[in-house]
């Protein structure tokens, strides 16, 4: 399978420099889900899948698993109920968009990253949960205990603009004013 370049989408759970456990396999891994906008050209993703499900259970889908696990999900699906509230994550309102999770396992190393200018991003701080993102992925079938469909592997990520960061998190100036000058003492002690 070739590599599918993704178009543009919101970057959400960034763990692109330092791997996470897989809760489901035990390994090490890089991901990033993709959060698309509901009008995003994602043929070259599903036709990739496609392909993938044929090279892994054959051309004839009357031979296929009646039950496949899609890689494109509906932003719906995250949300949830919390004390009789309905809950939506931040990045996830539009219940018609895509997210897909796209992951590399760790021992096959690091997955490139670089800003809109291809240079190399090295810094946590310029690739966040809330910028936006395009990425090198390659579709994959999958048969794993009682498992079975289409995932993306994640091979490299290009940065293509910042975004609202997602999670709350407000920035310095948002939660602080300038102050006047500060006096301080000449000692601990001093009156």
């Amino acid at each position: 399978m070739a590599n599918v370049l993704t178009p543009e989408f919101r970057v959400s759970y960034a763990h692109v420099f330092k791997p996470q456990k897989n809760d489901l396999n035990g390994n090490m891994e890089y991901s990033v889900v993709a959060i698309f906008d509901k009008g995003a050209d994602l043929s070259a993703l599903k036709s990739a899948a496609e392909d993938a499900l044929m090279e892994k259970f054959g051309a004839n889908k009357a031979n296929w698993p009646a039950t496949l696990k899609s890689p494109f999900r509906k932003c719906k699906e995250r949300w949830s109920f919390k004390d009789g509230k309905q809950v939506i994550p931040a990045g996830y309102e539009d219940p018609d968009a895509v997210f897909m999770t796209f992951k590399q396992n760790a021992d096959k190393g690091k997955p490139g990253l670089v800003d809109n200018q291809v240079q190399d991003i090295i810094e946590p701080q310029h690739f966040y949960s809330g910028c936006y993102a395009r990425a090198s992925v390659r579709a994959f079938g999958y048969d794993q205990k009682g498992n079975r469909g289409a995932s993306f592997g994640l091979g490299n990520i290009q940065k293509m603009r910042e975004g609202e960061p997602l999670g709350g998190r407000t920035a310095p100036s948002q939660d602080f004013t300038p102050v006047g000058e500060v006096k301080t003492s000449a000692g601990v002690f001093d009156d």
